[in-house]
């Protein structure tokens, strides 16, 4: 089964329970620590993922880091099934997914706006504007610069990309005059 798949069916079970104990928000801030853990500490991941340690040991791990992160009681349950299963590796994927689904609930969607320069507050708020009558949703934007762009704006919404940049339009250019 494929990791992203894997994780949306976790992260959809586990939203349904939370939804029904009405925890989301404290579900889903517990579980995007516990992923920040694990790409700060990568040792985490591996100690957890090791099955030559004893899983009572990966146990007291898992318990040691969820009550630092004061986890509430249904993600460290949660977490425990993980570990039973073997599949503790997938918590960034689960985490990601259930941020999808929160924000999906919420009617709001991520954006990833990368421009060659950095972007005037006037600017950002028209592309914002422009992303939230293309998606019919209320925008989250990240900025990012790339020079490489060398002008325009790409924008990514979703799976949906929409590129302006300056550097497309010379490849485009460049490929119709070659032909």
């Amino acid at each position: 089964m494929l990791a992203g798949s894997l994780a949306r069916r976790y992260a959809k079970a586990l939203i349904e329970i939370a939804t029904e104990r009405k925890v989301v928000d404290k579900v889903g801030a517990d579980l995007r620590a516990l992923a920040v853990a694990y790409k700060t500490a990568p040792e985490l991941a591996v100690v957890l993922a090791a099955t030559s340690h004893p899983r009572a040991t990966r146990r007291k791990v898992v318990d040691a880091v969820l009550t630092r992160l004061a986890a509430h009681e249904l993600v460290k349950t949660f977490c425990y099934l993980l570990l039973d299963k073997e599949r503790l590796a997938v918590v960034p994927d689960i985490s990601r997914e259930i941020d999808a689904m929160i924000e999906a609930r919420a009617g709001r969607v991520a954006a990833e706006v990368t421009s060659a320069v950095a972007l005037t507050p006037a600017q950002l708020a028209q592309i914002t504007v422009t992303l939230e009558k293309l998606s019919g949703k209320k925008v989250v934007v990240e900025k990012k610069q790339d020079p490489a762009l060398l002008g325009g704006v790409v924008a990514k919404v979703g799976d949906v990309v929409y590129d302006g940049s300056l550097r497309t339009q010379l490849r485009a250019l460049r490929d119709q005059l070659s032909k």
